[in-house]
């Protein structure tokens, strides 16, 4: 059952690419280097001065912020500290 799961989502298509043979040919390889243009590790880390707060939240905002993050792939805690961070950068 698994296999014909498998054909059935590849296709007829996918048989066929198997089996094509791979035709190698014997033309030079051009290349050049390339500087390194990339920042060191520990520069690619963007850091914060964060300060550790203790808050209650009511229960509906939490969940509207957990909902929220999970919808786009992040933590729902990071969500609220940009919109504190927006707020304060508008109005401070």
């Amino acid at each position: 059952m698994i296999s014909k799961l498998l054909v059935l989502g590849i296709g007829e298509k996918g048989e066929e690419f198997m089996r094509r043979k791979i035709k190698y040919t014997d033309e030079p390889i051009e290349s050049r280097v390339v500087r390194d243009f990339l920042p060191p590790p520990d520069e690619l880390v963007f850091r914060e001065d964060n300060v550790k707060v203790t808050m209650s939240l009511s229960r509906a905002s939490v969940e509207f912020f957990k909902r929220t993050a999970k919808q786009r792939h992040t933590h729902y805690q990071k969500t609220i500290r940009n919109l504190l961070d927006s707020y304060a950068t508008r109005f401070g």
